[in-house]
């Protein structure tokens, strides 16, 4: 049985210096790590209990989101990762999905209320409901029994905004068993606080435009300077920070890359291991918001961190 463990890697000083570093020399997740790693191999196929795909959809208040499961092959019963998708979810990570799966875990890919099909309207509030909602779905009997999962051992990944709902998910939920974050964004750090009245409407202007360019066709029933509004409403209560204690106890994996996001997520990691928590597994790779070009490296992060998860359910 693996040990839980705690492996922390200091994030470069800068975007830059990031820049100039390999990352299979100066940001390894393990030491040993192998440079150029074989292709993945797909398990014998079992003929009783194959790997599948369900498809269906997931009730979220009066909404029906649209949503599958790779389920992992054998009797199980096998934990399970949530896989939730950033802002507006062009990069839906499946990928990564699939490589969880061939690992033994089953994974719940979702489009939030008003995102890529999914009816209802979009908001980061509903988004943080929706998530409830697809742990909660996970969790009834009769799914649990279709899927073969343990839902005892579920674990959120995000990517981005996914990785805000991530750290809002497991904050709320004690039963959730670890948290992964790539690249998250902490959406109410963005906002100074306090912030004076008089500089509201701009950072609501310049919000609007970086939500506007980060692209609004895939969502429904919101705008970029509604999306802003309720940044603000909600910056103080939707900052990383605030979540420390909530999280303290639980083991976390926290990925960042050259977008500009790393300098938090690096500060959310060290409140966390300054809180008392020694699980906490963090790494730098040199490379873009979708992880263009280090996929597998990506994959290979996250694949051993579920491997030493441990085997039963956290004690609260």
């Amino acid at each position: 049985m693996p040990k839980p463990y705690s492996h922390s890697l200091k994030f470069p000083r800068s975007i830059a210096s990031a820049a100039l570093c390999a990352v299979s020399i100066l940001c390894p997740l393990y030491a040993g790590q192998p440079q150029a790693p074989s292709a993945p191999v797909d398990p014998p196929q079992d003929r009783t209990n194959p790997a599948t795909m369900q498809s269906f959809q997931i009730p979220s208040h009066g909404a029906q989101l649209n949503a599958l499961v790779y389920v992992a092959a054998g009797e199980g019963r096998h934990p399970a990762v949530v896989l939730l998708h950033g802002f507006p979810g062009n990069e839906r990570n499946l990928d990564l999905a699939q490589d969880i799966r061939r690992a033994g875990w089953d994974v719940l890919y979702f489009n939030y209320r008003g995102s890529w099909g999914s009816p209802g309207d979009f908001s980061f509030s509903h988004g943080i409901e929706d998530t409830a909602a697809a742990v909660a779905y996970l969790r009834q009997p009769p799914m649990a029994r279709i899927l073969r999962l343990d839902p005892s051992r579920i674990v959120l990944i995000g990517h981005s905004m996914g990785g805000f709902m991530a750290v809002e998910g497991a904050a709320a939920d004690p039963a959730i068993m670890a948290f992964g974050l790539i690249s998250a964004a902490d959406l109410g750090a963005r906002i100074p606080q306090p912030l004076p009245k008089e500089k509201e409407e701009a950072v609501i202007k310049s919000m609007s435009a970086a939500y506007a360019r980060e692209g609004m066709a895939p969502l429904a029933g919101c705008t970029p300077e509604g999306l802003a509004r309720e940044t603000l409403a909600n910056a103080a209560q939707w900052n990383f920070l605030t979540k420390v204690d909530a999280l303290k106890t639980r083991p976390a994996l926290i990925i960042s890359s050259n977008d500009g996001l790393a300098p938090g997520n690096a500060a959310f990691a060290a409140a966390l291991q300054h809180a008392g928590n020694d699980r906490v597994t963090t790494l730098h790779l040199a490379t873009d918001h979708a992880y263009s070009d280090q996929r597998r490296a990506l994959s290979n992060a996250v694949l051993q961190w579920l491997a030493a998860l441990p085997q039963a359910p956290p004690q609260h």
